[in-house]
């Protein structure tokens, strides 16, 4: 499983080297898996008109702006993420705080994106994949033991098992070893 998930990481991740239009990705036909679809710099795929439109407030739902957003963090296109995501209108939603946190801290901006990340943890103390984030931010800063404390927050709620514990227990122990 982890490294299927590797794999899909890397291979979305390696899209924007390989293809001349860049792309995004939402959630396809309710079965869980993506459905790629080529869209323009600075325009996103709108699931009702079934075309690629630039994004403006109001157009899109949240659903829609948050899948995205986290397509375009996850395809390494952080500042385009970060224009999308700003669009929802519920600016309270754990989700699109997540990935703003993220395309913050992967810009280089980590102490904007540790406020994201707090601010979703707020709303929802048990949102383990920004915990995760949160304890990688805190590896960024040098911070071994703000990362150990959220690794700790994600074992008392999901356990050794959940993905979100392997991936930061991981990061750690990389850490350790640099």
């Amino acid at each position: 499983m982890r490294r299927r998930l590797l794999i899909q990481v890397m291979a979305v991740a390696a899209l924007p080297l390989f293809a001349a239009p860049a792309f995004t990705a939402g959630e396809g036909g309710g079965s869980g898996g993506q459905t790629t679809t080529q869209c323009k710099k600075g325009e996103v795929w709108d699931k009702k008109q079934k075309k690629c439109v630039v994004p403006q407030y109001g157009m899109l739902d949240d659903d829609s702006i948050y899948e995205a957003g986290h397509d375009l963090a996850m395809a390494g296109r952080y500042d385009e993420a970060i224009s999308v995501l700003t669009l929802a209108a519920n600016k309270q939603d754990p989700r699109i705080l997540n990935y703003l946190g993220y395309s913050h801290r992967h810009s280089g901006r980590v102490t904007v994106g540790l406020g994201y990340y707090e601010e979703a943890l707020r709303i929802d103390p048990n949102y383990t994949l920004v915990r995760e984030y949160l304890g990688e931010a805190h590896l960024q800063n040098g911070d071994l033991a703000g990362a150990q404390e959220q690794l700790k927050e994600i074992e008392n709620r999901t356990g050794k098992g959940s993905r979100e514990y392997g991936m930061l227990a991981e990061q750690i122990d990389h850490f350790l070893r640099s």
